[in-house]
C-alpha cells in the first residue's frame, strides 16, 4: 500500500500539467467558436402590448418586442404614424423592445396605425422585416378597409421612394390645398403604398412629397392626383397555393381563401408644377458693356427699360439677350457713352406677381454701377508693369545696336511685339472640330453680339483625291433666337468626305467694332456605313414623339410619332433605351400637371429592353406600349430608384452539392407587379381589361 500510494504522487504533477491542458484547451474553443450558416431571417414580434389590434385603449404608449435585438433605420423617412399627428411619437428601439410613445392628445374611437415600413431590422445581419404594420383602436372596432397602389414619377417612370400618400373623405377641390390629409402612409422602396385604418366610405387619394411638413400640398412641392372617387371594400377568393421548401422544392398543395382589399391597383404619377413666383431677383452690371436683369420666372413680356443717366446716349443703346428658360435677360450696351459711365440710372418697368399671385405691372428705379473686381486690377496692373519692363530691355538693346555692340536681332524682335498694347480682336473658334456627324454642320462662337459679316471672306473646299477644290458656301446664321453668339453654316456635307473652311481676318465685325483674325479647319465627316438606322412601330396614333436615351436615361435623340412611326436615321452604334410621350398639345416636349386645372402630366412609356444598334444595321422594331404593365417598364439598367437589396431574402448565391457557386436567377430586384393586378398603360384605367371588354 506504501508503494501504491508512493506511486500516485509520483504520477501527481503529470496529472496536474494534463488537466491544465484541457482547462486551457476548453478555454480555447469557448473563445474561438466555428461559424455558423448566415442569418436571412428578419425579426419577428412575440410580445405587443397592447396587442395587435387591440380596441378601447386607453394609455398613449405601444411597446412591442421581437425575438432578437433590432434597430429602427430611416425613421424620419420611412416611418409614418396615421391619422396625421401633430407632434410626431417618440419611436425608440431598445435591444429587443421597440417603443412607440404618443404626444398628441389620442383621439377618441379612432383606429391607429404605426407602419414601419421594413425600417425594424436586426441588429447583426441588419435582415428586414418588410411591410410592418402595428394598428389598435381607442374605440370598441377597428376600421380596417384599405386601398393599395403605387407613385411613379410621370416624367420617367421612378418609383417614387418613401413618398407621402393619403385621402381626403372631403371631395372639395380645395380640401389638398386648404386642409390636412386625413390618413397617411409613406410608399416603399418600390414607390408602393397601402393605406389601411379606413372607415367605409369614399376617399379620394393623393401623393405628396410633403417639404414643410403640413400634410396639404403647396404648389412648390411634388404631388399627384387622381380624379377618380373610391370606395375601399374587401372581397375573398380561393386558390391552389403551393409551399415551397428553402430549395424550391414543392412541399405542400392547399386550397386556401384569401383576402382582397379594394382597391389595390391605384396609381399615382407624381409631378412638380414647376411654379416659380415672377419678380425681379438680381439686376446687376457684370462687365462694363452689359446689364443683367434675373427673373424668379420666365418673362413673357419684356421689360420695358428707359435710360436716365448719363441723359446723352444713342436710341439705340444695348442688344438683348435671353436665355433659352426666358428668365435670364442680358443686355449689351452698344453706345460707348454708356459703357465708359460708372453707373447707368435706369426706370424699369416690368411685371412680377402680388400678393393675390396675379401678376402686375411694376415700376422701379435701377441704378446699375460696374465696380472692377480686385483680381482684374491685379491682372491689369502686373500686365502694365510687364509691357514696361520689356520696354525698357527692348531700349536698353536699341541703345547697345546703336553704338554697334552685337545684340540679338530675334529679342528685339519679340519685344517690340510685346512691349505694346495689343489690339483688341474679336474672338472666334470653331465648336466643333476635327470629325463631324453626318447631321452635324460647322458652327462658330463669338465673345460678342455681331454687327457685320462679310459672307465672301468664308472659304470653302472639298479634298477630291489629294486636290482642294473650292465650293459655294451659304451664309452663316444665328443658331436660334436667344443665342446671339453662336453661328452656324446652314449646309449639308456629303458623308465620307474631307473638308476645308477659312474664315479671313477682319470677316467679322462685333458691335463694339473689333474684328476677327484668320481662323480655319479642316475636317471629316463620317460614312453611312459608321450608323446604324432604327425605325419603331408603335400602336399609337396620336401625336406623341420617341427619344433615344442612353445608360443614364438622358436623351441623346428625337423624334416624332409619324402614322405609328418613327425613324431614327444615322444613329451612333450603342445600346439604347426608349421613352415614348403622348404629347397633348404637340409641342415637342414634356409638359407637367396642374392641379387647379385638372391637368395630368403627359404620359410617359418605356420600351422595356435595351435596343442594340450596330454598325451598318438597320433595325425594324415593333413596340406594344400596353404590352408591359407601366410599374414594370422602365429596364432596371437605368433606374435610379431601384429596391434595397433584401438581406433576408433567397441567397444570391447558394452553394451546390459540389461546393460551388451557383447563380441564383431570380429578379434582382423581385419587380413583381404590385398586388394581385398590375398597372396597365392607360393610367388612370386598366387598358387590358377595357380591350378585353370590347
Amino acid at each position: 500500500m506504501r508503494g501504491a500510494k508512493s506511486k500516485m504522487l509520483s504520477f501527481l504533477p503529470a496529472l496536474l500539467v494534463l488537466a491544465a491542458t484541457l482547462v486551457l484547451t476548453a478555454c480555447a474553443n469557448i473563445g474561438s467558436p466555428e461559424g455558423g450558416p448566415r442569418d436571412y431571417t428578419p425579426p419577428e414580434a412575440v410580445k405587443m402590448s397592447p396587442a395587435m389590434g387591440a380596441v378601447n385603449f386607453k394609455g398613449n404608449k405601444v411597446e412591442i418586442t421581437f425575438n432578437e435585438v433590432v434597430n429602427i433605420k430611416d425613421q424620419q423617412k420611412k416611418v409614418i404614424v396615421s391619422p396625421v399627428q401633430h407632434d410626431m411619437p417618440l419611436i425608440r428601439a431598445m435591444g429587443k423592445k421597440v417603443t412607440v410613445e404618443f404626444r398628441d392628445t389620442m383621439k377618441p374611437e379612432t383606429t391607429y396605425v404605426v407602419d414601419f415600413s421594413n425600417a425594424i431590422e436586426d441588429n447583426n445581419e441588419g435582415n428586414q422585416l418588410d411591410g410592418f404594420a402595428f394598428t389598435f383602436s381607442t374605440g370598441p372596432e377597428i376600421d380596417s378597409l384599405r386601398i393599395s397602389g403605387i407613385v411613379l414619377n410621370a416624367s420617367n417612370l421612378e418609383p417614387a421612394q418613401h413618398i407621402l400618400v393619403g385621402v381626403h373623405s372631403n371631395m372639395s377641390d380645395t380640401a389638398f390645398t386648404r386642409l390636412p390629409l386625413e390618413r397617411v402612409t409613406r410608399t416603399n422602396d418600390r414607390g408602393q403604398f397601402t393605406l389601411m385604418g379606413l372607415k367605409p366610405g369614399k376617399y379620394r387619394v393623393f401623393a405628396l412629397n410633403d417639404v414643410d411638413g403640413d400634410y396639404r400640398m403647396a404648389r412648390t412641392e411634388d404631388v399627384a392626383f387622381v380624379d377618380k372617387v373610391y370606395e375601399p371594400s374587401v372581397s375573398t377568393f380561393e386558390s391552389m397555393d403551393t409551399v415551397f421548401t428553402f430549395d424550391h422544392k414543392v412541399d405542400t398543395v392547399m386550397q386556401a381563401v384569401h383576402t382582397d382589399f379594394l382597391p389595390n391597383n391605384v396609381l399615382l404619377s407624381l409631378f412638380n408644377e414647376h411654379y416659380q413666383s415672377l419678380y425681379l431677383k438680381t439686376a446687376s452690371r457684370p462687365s462694363p458693356s452689359k446689364l443683367h436683369l434675373l427673373f424668379g420666372a420666365a418673362v413673357d413680356t419684356l421689360p420695358q427699360l428707359e435710360i436716365l443717366r448719363p441723359a446723352a446716349h444713342a436710341t439705340d443703346w444695348c442688344r438683348l439677350e435671353r436665355t433659352a428658360r426666358g428668365d435670364s435677360l442680358t443686355y449689351w450696351l452698344t453706345d460707348s457713352v454708356l459703357i465708359k459711365s460708372d453707373t447707368i440710372t435706369v426706370a424699369a418697368r416690368y411685371q412680377r406677381v402680388d400678393s393675390t399671385d396675379h401678376v402686375v405691372w411694376f415700376q422701379d428705379t435701377i441704378h446699375f454701377a460696374y465696380i472692377k473686381p480686385p483680381y482684374l486690377k491685379k491682372q491689369e496692373e502686373e500686365a502694365r508693369k510687364d509691357r514696361e519692363q520689356k520696354a525698357k530691355r527692348l531700349q536698353e538693346l536699341l541703345d547697345q545696336q546703336a553704338r554697334g555692340q552685337d545684340v540679338d536681332a530675334a529679342e528685339i524682335k519679340e519685344l517690340e511685339k510685346e512691349s505694346v498694347v495689343p489690339t483688341p480682336k474679336l474672338k472666334v473658334d470653331f465648336v466643333k472640330k476635327g470629325t463631324l456627324e453626318v447631321y452635324d454642320t460647322v458652327k462658330v462662337k463669338f465673345d460678342a453680339p455681331i454687327a457685320r459679316w462679310d459672307s465672301s471672306a468664308v472659304k470653302l473646299e472639298v479634298k477630291c483625291d489629294t486636290l482642294w477644290t473650292p465650293l459655294p458656301v451659304a451664309a452663316f446664321e444665328p443658331q436660334d433666337e436667344y443665342d446671339l453668339m453662336t453661328y452656324r453654316l446652314p449646309m449639308a456635307f456629303e458623308p465620307d468626305s474631307s473638308y476645308r473652311i477659312t474664315i479671313n481676318a477682319g470677316a467679322v465685325t462685333s458691335v463694339y467694332g473689333l474684328k476677327n483674325d484668320s481662323i480655319g479647319m479642316e475636317f471629316k465627316v463620317k460614312a453611312l456605313e459608321e450608323y446604324a438606322n432604327l425605325q419603331v412601330r408603335v400602336n399609337v396614333r396620336d401625336s406623341a414623339f420617341v427619344e433615344l436615351l442612353d445608360g443614364s436615361d438622358k436623351p441623346v435623340r428625337q423624334a416624332p410619332v409619324v402614322d405609328g412611326v418613327v425613324d431614327f436615321e444615322n444613329v451612333l452604334p450603342a445600346t439604347y433605351y426608349m421613352r415614348l410621350t403622348l404629347d397633348a398639345n404637340g409641342n415637342g416636349r414634356w409638359d407637367t400637371g396642374n392641379y387647379a386645372q385638372h391637368l395630368q402630366p403627359e404620359e410617359v412609356y418605356y420600351y422595356p429592353q435595351p435596343v442594340k444598334l450596330r454598325r451598318n444595321w438597320d433595325v425594324d422594331q415593333q413596340w406594344n406600349i400596353y404590352a408591359t404593365a407601366l410599374d414594370l417598364q422602365k429596364p432596371d439598367a437605368i433606374k435610379k430608384n431601384k429596391p434595397e437589396q433584401k438581406k433576408n431574402a433567397v441567397e444570391q448565391k447558394k452553394k451546390g452539392k459540389n461546393g460551388t457557386d451557383e447563380e441564383e436567377e431570380e429578379d434582382e430586384f423581385n419587380s413583381s407587379g404590385f398586388g394581385n393586378t398590375t398597372y396597365s398603360g392607360n393610367k388612370y384605367n386598366d387598358f387590358q381589361r377595357n380591350r378585353n371588354n370590347r
